[in-house]
């Protein structure tokens, strides 16, 4: 059974995922990966969800505030062994939910190139390709994305 659970970017079931997602992203991109570290910190996040499946944490994902009404989606994982079962829609259903009750107007988020399945995810979900925004700018392995919540 599927649960989602509001948290922060502090919950031990989060850093534990977010350690799963770093390992897979070093396996897709490689050393560059690191550049990307510091603009992927969770510790001062206080939207953050965790999925789980009979209790066990399978997936997350949390936002972080941008100026007008603008949320950045960040730290998006689900374990390849869950993946496929819908948890990854009801990650994104539920952070732009919170996003809405805090009076957000617009999401936007950043993905790689190598992350085929987190792009079609994402444009299942309404988002569209955007101008890269910083620090993303001129990163030719990177795909912003955006849509409006309202």
């Amino acid at each position: 059974m599927l649960q989602i659970v509001r948290t922060h970017g502090r919950s031990p079931e989060i850093l534990g995922l977010i350690e799963l997602l770093d390992a897979d992203l070093v396996s897709r991109y490689g050393p560059i990966q690191a550049e990307f570290d510091p603009h992927n910190k969770v510790d001062k996040v206080e939207t953050a969800v965790v999925a789980l499946w009979d209790r066990h944490p399978v997936g997350c994902g949390c936002f972080r505030p941008l100026p007008e009404s603008t949320v950045e989606i960040k730290r998006m994982y689900v374990r390849p062994e869950h993946r496929g079962k819908g948890i990854a829609v009801a990650i994104m259903q539920e952070l732009e939910a919170w996003a809405i009750e805090l009076g957000t107007r617009t999401a936007v988020l950043e993905t790689g190139l190598a992350q085929p399945e987190a792009i079609a995810l994402y444009r299942k979900m309404g988002y569209t390709q955007i101008e890269n925004y910083p620090p993303y700018v001129d990163v030719a392995i990177s795909m912003c994305m955006g849509k409006r919540l309202d």
